[in-house]
């Protein structure tokens, strides 16, 4: 793929390069990888996404490789342990959160069967395909980004605002937001299909 085919977004940078080719867009119904997502979109806010995604290897060892019962589990020890770890965005908020985040993740994985079922009832199990021809069309937040916010944040979830929950859906396929000019919109799109 060309350097300027490819959404302007994606830069030069190889980690950011490959995160736009292998991983943004693509459906993912895969509980541990919605969760890692949720956690690094959380840990991302008044961040460049680079610098998160350059602490991602940091982030799963910090966070038992994201498995969501295991930092469910995690107490004040874990958070103070958390706070000193470079290899991970160390803000206490951010770092309570993902613990508390982890504990609703599990309430809602219970009730509804899996998170995945619960997120991807809110696009009828279809990922929605926009056609932005541009990067200055593609919005901050959606009335979509703002329900599941809403409710994300009526269930306990924190850092999950409808700009961060927008990213969400974006990085993790629910929104095919590659511009059209870009062979992952098309590539988005058929996967889509197969869902």
């Amino acid at each position: 793929m060309t350097a300027n085919a490819r959404c302007p977004w994606a830069g030069s940078d190889p980690l950011y390069v490959a995160y736009h080719d292998e991983e943004w867009g693509v459906p993912s119904r895969d509980d541990r990888h919605l969760f890692e997502m949720l956690i690094l979109e959380g840990a991302q806010a008044g961040l460049a996404w680079i610098t998160v995604l350059r602490k991602r290897d940091g982030y799963r060892k910090a966070f038992a490789g994201f498995d969501p019962e295991a930092v469910a589990r995690f107490g004040p020890r874990d958070v103070e342990r958390l706070l000193a770890d470079p290899g991970i965005v160390r803000n206490r908020l951010k770092v309570a959160s993902a613990v508390g985040n982890a504990r609703a993740f599990l309430d809602l994985r219970e009730e509804s069967g899996s998170f995945s079922r619960w997120l991807w009832g809110f696009v009828d199990g279809r990922p929605l395909q926009n056609g932005f021809r541009e990067m200055r069309e593609v919005p901050a937040r959606t009335p979509l980004a703002d329900r599941i916010s809403k409710e994300l944040l009526r269930r306990g979830f924190r850092f999950v605002g409808p700009t961060i929950v927008y990213a969400y859906l974006q990085a993790v396929g629910l929104v095919n937001d590659h511009i059209v000019g870009c062979p992952r919109h098309r590539a988005c799109a058929r996967l889509a299909t197969k869902g």
